[in-house]
């Protein structure tokens, strides 16, 4: 949602109590990022947003009509680009003691915070209840769209007037792992203005009841990362550098200059079968390839003869064909097909179990490869790695731009034209995905 807000007018209703609650997955940890806007005049808006004062902490805004302001802010930041975050801000101006009037909680952990300003007025009906524009995505102010965009994930937001709920209302810890976990269908009332949207992919259809009208500014994609199954991104966290620039949720990337910027996955995993699509989008030079989590912060020198590419132990292959492991280049077994240009699909197949990694092109295996062909190989690159090393995909980038299908389904905003098959259920790839592959996400990782 970088450059996208969904937003209805006139909210004509005012309210006592108020409820938002939405799953979201960041994709930068930089900027002013609103959740939530409320508007109606210069002196009467609110916000729930992220990274006021450039940090990363979560922030409910109140600013009334004659000036002056309710300021909440949680003691924490709020960084994780990896895991989804789900916020529930719940505004109850009845209470009689003034800290129960806004309470925010995050993964199902009530917050305490932190307040600055003037106490929200018992009774109130302010204009986070009513009476303004509201948007989903970002703000608004004085006939114009703020520069504070959310950028990552939204999932399954609720707007409820005239209700204050508690986070146990649209979650629940889950009695074996701990986790906080999504319930998708909340037993909660949303009011004659409620509304409920992003339930199913990128759907704006109100699902509360109430048929509310919403428009969207902008263009929504639809993603299978959720809360339910968290798929991997490129970390934007691992590359510490201004020649590298991460969009589309994460999954794409270039650099800005001619040096070479790597960029790791979010997940790895010590054994199992694991597949994605990375495409050649522009520039000059690239390297696809796998990566020890394990060993990237030791040492960056190899996969590619230069700096910063690939990590320790890793397994590129270069846009020349050759493949690099350690530093060493070879030519790729087979000989052919092993090249690629502008707009090509490089499909990467890890077996990470036998130690043997698979590139095709187009659809079409590199060296007649059999990513089934499990220990003997057939076509593989084999690498080497000690069992408690968690291994994921990686992309390193000379001043060009790359794209990745995690699993999404998308290369940037250009959906795959023909989903291939893939047994496993998990995830929407341009190619067949091989037998007993899958993609590399929560649910991957426990199939």
């Amino acid at each position: 949602m970088a450059s996208t807000v969904i937003y209805r007018d006139s909210v004509s209703q005012g309210h006592n109590k108020f409820t938002f609650s939405a799953w979201i997955k960041k994709s930068n940890t930089g900027g002013t990022q609103s959740l939530l806007g409320m508007y109606n005049t210069n002196n009467l808006r609110g916000k729930i947003r992220f990274n006021y004062s450039s940090d990363s902490k979560l922030y409910v805004w109140i600013k009334n009509a004659v000036g002056t302001e309710f300021n909440w802010y949680s003691n924490g930041e709020y960084r994780d680009c990896n895991g989804c975050y789900h916020i529930v801000v719940a505004m109850d101006t009845t209470q009689a003691t003034a800290s129960n009037r806004c309470k925010v909680y995050v993964n199902g952990e009530y917050l305490t915070g932190n307040t600055s300003g003037q106490d929200i007025v018992q009774n109130s009906t302010t204009m986070i209840f009513g009476h303004s524009k509201h948007s989903v995505g970002n703000s608004y102010y004085n006939g114009s769209w703020e520069a504070q965009y959310f950028d990552g994930i939204m999932s399954h937001v609720h707007c409820c007037y005239g209700y204050a709920y508690q986070a146990s209302d649209f979650g629940s810890t889950d009695s074996t792992t701990g986790e906080w976990k999504i319930n998708t269908s909340p037993n909660v009332q949303y009011g004659t203005n409620g509304f409920f949207i992003l339930k199913d992919g990128n759907s704006t259809t109100d699902q509360s009841g109430n048929s509310i009208s919403l428009t969207t500014n902008g263009t929504l994609s639809k993603t299978e990362d959720c809360p339910s199954n968290i798929f991997a991104t490129m970390n934007p966290l691992s590359l510490n550098d201004a020649n590298g620039n991460f969009t589309h949720g994460n999954t794409s990337n270039n650099t800005g200059a001619s040096a070479w910027r790597t960029m790791f996955s979010t997940m790895g995993d010590r054994q199992g079968k694991y597949y994605c699509e990375m495409k050649y989008v522009s520039g000059s030079n690239q390297m696809f390839g796998i990566f020890s989590l394990d060993e990237k912060n030791k040492q960056k020198n190899v996969g590619y003869v230069g700096d910063n590419n690939l990590g320790n132990r890793a397994v590129g292959l270069a846009k020349g064909g050759d493949y690099y492991i350690n530093g060493s280049t070879s030519t790729y077994p087979g000989g052919s097909n092993t090249s690629w240009t502008t707009g090509d699909i490089i499909m990467i197949a890890m077996d990470r179990t036998n130690k043997k990694v698979y590139f095709g092109k187009n659809g079409t295996w590199m060296g007649s490869g059999d990513p089934t062909s499990g220990s003997t190989g057939t076509g593989a690159i084999s690498f080497q790695t000690e069992d408690h090393e968690s291994w994921g995909f990686a992309t390193s980038c000379y001043a060009s731009t790359s794209a990745t299908n995690f699993g999404n389904g998308y290369f940037q905003t250009t959906a795959v034209s023909n989903a291939g098959t893939n047994a496993s259920g998990n995830g929407i790839f341009e190619y067949d995905v091989p037998t007993g592959y899958t993609a590399l996400s929560t649910k991957g990782l426990n199939l």
